[in-house]
């Protein structure tokens, strides 16, 4: 599933899922722009831009601002010539996601910029850019999403998290169907729990919770992910449009 002479941005890919896919596409041949408001990385370790190497470049952008978007797309046509594949990973929780009553209007906004309204403006931006460039093969351009598990499910005491993920599945549906015909394929990954290092995710109850529930005997790696975005990204998934692909280990069979 090689991606030589192909050109992807990676949104929020200084860290976990987006560095990984970031990594691992650049490992099979892809030129990558990586978008983040940060460079380096929760996790610690040398910054994304950097292991990238000459294969790549990161762009300081907040999804949520429309002229930080148009840079992204920008700087991977200026320096590489085209945009083939759209990584739309950029996403937020943490103190923001609570229960309705706790969900204040700032939390409901903050969730929504970055997880919902972010997404729209890189689709909207990415699309344009592909409907205007010949297609390699039978594609102008592929866009994945990454949604989650608790954007098909009610996970207690996250509301806006949840709500927002459920709108970026119905999104995925929705431009799958409009823009298929015209060459351009779009798909979500739905991660269940995956291991990224944020301190959230630290919490011993949090993780004794996600092992009894996940049926695979590990939770999930950034690379777990990585490696369903490649098939998506590449020429292997030719035919494949409008699917929201879990990688969880089985948790939602469960």
């Amino acid at each position: 599933m090689r991606l030589e002479e192909r050109v992807a941005v990676v949104t929020g890919g200084s860290s976990g899922i987006g560095r990984a896919i970031a990594l691992r596409f650049a490992a099979e041949g892809a030129r990558v722009v990586v978008g983040d408001v940060a460079r380096e990385p929760r996790e610690g370790g040398e910054a994304t831009g950097s292991l990238l190497g000459d294969r790549g470049v990161h762009v300081d952008a907040d999804v949520s601002r429309a002229e930080d978007v148009d840079r992204l797309v920008r700087a991977a046509v200026d320096r590489f010539g085209r945009l083939d594949v759209m990584v739309c990973n950029a996403g937020i929780a943490g103190r923001h996601s609570k229960s309705l009553l706790e969900t204040t209007e700032e939390d409901w906004d903050a969730i929504m910029a970055v997880n919902l309204r972010g997404v729209f403006l890189c689709c909207r931006r990415a699309i344009a850019e592909m409907l205007e460039q010949p297609p390699i093969g039978e594609a102008r351009g592929r866009v994945i999403i990454i949604s989650s598990q608790h954007g098909m499910v009610g996970p207690p005491g996250h509301l806006a998290y949840a709500v927002s993920k459920g709108g970026l599945v119905n999104l995925t549906h929705q431009l799958a169907v409009d823009y298929a015909g015209r060459g351009v394929l779009v798909n979500a990954v739905a991660p269940g729990k995956i291991l990224t290092g944020s301190p959230e995710q630290q919490d011993p109850g949090v993780l004794a919770y996600s092992h009894a529930r996940t049926p695979f005997p590990r939770l999930g790696r950034p690379e777990d992910v990585a490696g369903a975005a490649l098939f998506l990204a590449s020429d292997d998934s030719g035919y494949v449009s409008g699917v929201n692909l879990l990688v969880d280990g089985g948790w939602m069979a469960y």
